[in-house]
């Protein structure tokens, strides 16, 4: 029997209102219709469901599958694209997708472990490094993915919610101004627009196998290859070092093993740091500072 936690239903709520609520509620139904057309078994859901109800199950050779729903159909119709996209390249197989359901069959990863769980911080950014240097390709012509402008339009938002001369912007303006100019110049000088995962951290990179590594989870992204690291490089900051010494170090073997430009690296992290500050101010929180932090540390690394 699927069952449904509180907790979701409560989240699935906070999100998307008494529509979120009712596809909730009806969730085990349409799972269970689901899982009977592909013979597959259900087992529990994942710890700590936020945006999606992810559920472990067991085809009929016992093979272990992940299946995913979500409310956000259109996402993770976006999700699937990209995984198909980068079949063979390190990416978690799809092996069905119903997006007027919102379902996707991928296979699961075994033993699972994600990549957060090697300490190591050297160790583990090279592993970064070997699946980042597999996963990316051009991207699709005609492709609707997101751009770098479209990404980082809460931005240009926050400049227009705050024009107004009787309005106190509350971000430090000289860090957003040096984002808006790290934006422009990188997205002009981008030589190639790449299909980006847009969310590659430690999580979502897992072990398959004894060697090798997938990633899941994708968001979907064109644009510069550069703006792929950053996600890795917010996360699990102070592993192994000061926040400043692990972002360097980090960058520094990126820049070795890939060949990327790390001025560029860092420029991405400035701008993308005060995106998380107006995403924050968006939402209606007050704690932008965290943003501007990250815009801080990774402006250090330009000196």
């Amino acid at each position: 029997m699927i069952v449904i936690p509180d907790t979701f239903i409560e989240r699935m709520n906070e999100l998307h209102g008494k529509q979120g609520v009712a596809w909730s509620e009806a969730l085990p139904g349409l799972l269970n219709d689901y899982t009977s057309r592909f013979e597959v078994t259900p087992e529990a859901p994942f710890p700590n469901l936020s945006y999606n109800y992810v559920l472990r199950a067991k085809l009929n050779d016992g093979k272990p599958v992940v299946l995913k729903s979500s409310f956000m159909k259109d996402e993770l119709s976006r999700e699937v694209s990209v995984l198909r996209a980068y079949e063979g390249r390190g990416a978690i197989h799809v092996l069905d997708a119903d997006e007027e359901l919102g379902m996707v069959l991928l296979e699961g990863a075994n033993p699972g472990t994600p990549l957060s769980s090697i300490e190591d911080d050297e160790r583990a950014t090279d592993i970064f490094c070997n699946v980042f240097r597999r996963l990316h390709l051009p991207a699709p012509a005609g492709s609707l993915y997101p751009s770098m402008r479209q990404h980082f339009a809460a931005i240009e938002r926050y400049r227009e919610r705050f024009d107004d001369v009787n309005i106190v912007a509350p971000l430090p303006e000289t860090w957003v101004e040096n984002a808006e100019e790290c934006l422009a110049y990188l997205i002009t000088t981008t030589s190639e627009s790449l299909l980006l995962h847009g969310d590659l951290h430690h999580d979502n990179i897992l072990r398959q196998g004894e060697e090798q590594w997938v990633v899941i989870d994708p968001k979907g992204l064109i644009g510069d290859i550069h703006f792929d690291t950053i996600q890795y490089l917010l996360n699990y900051e102070d592993r192994g070092g000061d926040c400043e010494q692990v972002l360097r170090g980090r960058i520094a073997i990126m820049a070795d093993r890939l060949g990327l430009d790390p001025r560029r690296i860092a420029m991405w992290g400035v701008a993308r740091g005060v995106l998380e500050a107006c995403w924050t101010i968006e939402n209606g929180g007050t704690d932008w500072h965290r943003g501007i932090q990250i815009t801080e540390r990774f402006a250090k690394c330009l000196d």
